[in-house]
């Protein structure tokens, strides 16, 4: 690597150090590291701001400006508070059951759309069913940012890695169904089982708090139902946009944005009240965090870490398959994975047809996938719904560190890269 190449990854590391030390603020870090990789020209405004591959990824930021506008919309309603005491009265006020019910929407959800915009949806119902039973809301919105990127796993929608991978694999809607849902039902009760032990001190059962749940009616929580209604037309056009983008070509981003303005301009809310739940930190920290990484795939970091995980396959399918899905987990662990997907996905299509192109060589996709959606649960910043999690966390007086998060994600993804390993041998390569 050239020296720029060794500076860029020295500046990186210095900054991933602050992050999930929070000795700064992760704003701050990701700033100065984007700010240092310019100053180094490790990357330049045109890669930085304009480039597809190594710039910042202004479909997802501006994705998730939509959304939250929408979910801004949607708060004053009183849908959330609804939705709480629903889903508090189902569970019967207990912990444990109310936190299944939370997963399985959350990873149902994550398979139909993006996974981001069903945590922003999902988070505030956790807050206030959490605040009506006295419990600890850090552990139910781990659960469901680490739900949302096993169930997004499924679909070829639900998380944008896959979107990258069947472009560049020629790969259908219905070839995720088929090739990888079935596993993450799978994977999805060992996770409830997983999150039964790694949270069970958060689950104490009041007995009063749940008979007064019981008592509440959910509708008395709705305040305005006109607007309910506009709100709700609103986000089913916007989600079936979402699912129709093979067929209406319209990036999710546009949707989620034109969802909001028309949202803004048809109802009585103001553009204050409107703005006022966007995570302006939490879009700042994913422009920088995408300038670092693109400085990588700048200089050719992250190309030549995957191509020596590849070399050192020599050519067999079942070594190059376990070394892709591990090291995948691996690498989206630290760095995002949409850029990693992005980067690895040519190198896997030569991969592919070095093994004879279609049928059994086409596992080595499946393994990307796998590794880099399940991966991106390892760490606070690996997937950018563990991002979204945290930034909503501490706008809400409930900061979850860096540390927090990633003692439970290691767990998890270890638990579920480790279950996909037979999955894959066992269906493709025997």
């Amino acid at each position: 690597m050239t020296v720029t190449a060794w500076l860029a990854v020295a500046v990186f590391l210095a900054s991933y150090t602050l992050i999930a030390t929070e000795k700064v603020h992760r704003v701050a870090a990701a700033l100065g590291g984007a700010g240092l990789m310019l100053l180094l020209h490790a990357t330049d405004g045109g890669a930085a701001f304009f480039d597809e591959h190594t710039g910042i990824d202004w479909n997802v930021i501006f994705l998730l400006l939509g959304m939250m506008v929408i979910v801004g919309v949607l708060k004053q309603t009183g849908v959330f508070e609804f939705l709480a005491i629903w889903a508090a009265k189902r569970a019967r006020g207990r912990p444990f059951r109310l936190m299944v019910l939370l997963i399985l929407i959350t990873a149902g959800a994550s398979a139909l759309l993006d996974n981001v915009t069903t945590v922003l949806l999902i988070a505030p119902v956790t807050f206030l069913v959490c605040e009506r039973l006295a419990l600890p809301v850090a552990p139910f919105l781990i659960a469901e940012a680490m739900a949302s990127n096993i169930g997004g796993t499924a679909t070829l929608v639900g998380d944008p890695p896959n979107i990258i991978i069947a472009s560049r694999g020629g790969l259908t809607f219905n070839d995720f169904l088929v090739h990888l849902t079935p596993l993450i039902v799978v994977l999805i009760v060992v996770f409830i089982g997983l999150c039964r032990v790694m949270f069970r001190r958060s689950f104490t059962y009041d007995p009063e708090l749940a008979a007064e749940i019981m008592a509440l009616d959910e509708r008395e929580a709705i305040a305005d139902h006109r607007l309910l209604w506009q709100s709700l037309a609103v986000l089913a056009v916007v989600m079936a946009a979402f699912v129709l983008h093979p067929v209406l070509h319209y990036e999710p981003s546009v949707v989620a944005l034109l969802g909001a303005g028309v949202l803004v301009a048809v109802t009585k809310v103001t553009t204050e009240d409107a703005i006022r739940e966007v995570e302006w930190p939490t879009l700042v920290f994913f422009a920088g965090l995408f300038v670092m990484v693109g400085a990588l795939v700048e200089t050719g970091v992250i190309a030549q870490v995957s191509q020596a995980a590849a070399q050192a396959t020599h050519g067999q399918l079942g070594l190059t398959t376990m070394v892709l899905l591990w090291a995948s987990a691996v690498l989206s662990a630290i760095v995002d994975n949409i850029p990693y997907v992005a980067t690895m996905s040519p190198i896997v299509a030569d991969l592919v047809q070095a093994n004879g192109g279609d049928g059994p060589a086409q596992v080595l996709w499946w393994a990307l996938a796998l590794g880099a959606d399940l991966g991106g649960n390892a760490t606070a910043v690996g997937a950018a719904a563990n991002v979204v999690i945290l930034g909503i966390a501490a706008r809400n007086g409930t900061p979850i560190s860096f540390w927090q998060f990633t003692k439970y994600g290691l767990i998890v993804t270890a638990t579920t890269v480790a279950l996909a390993t037979p999955y894959l041998w066992l269906r493709y390569l025997m």
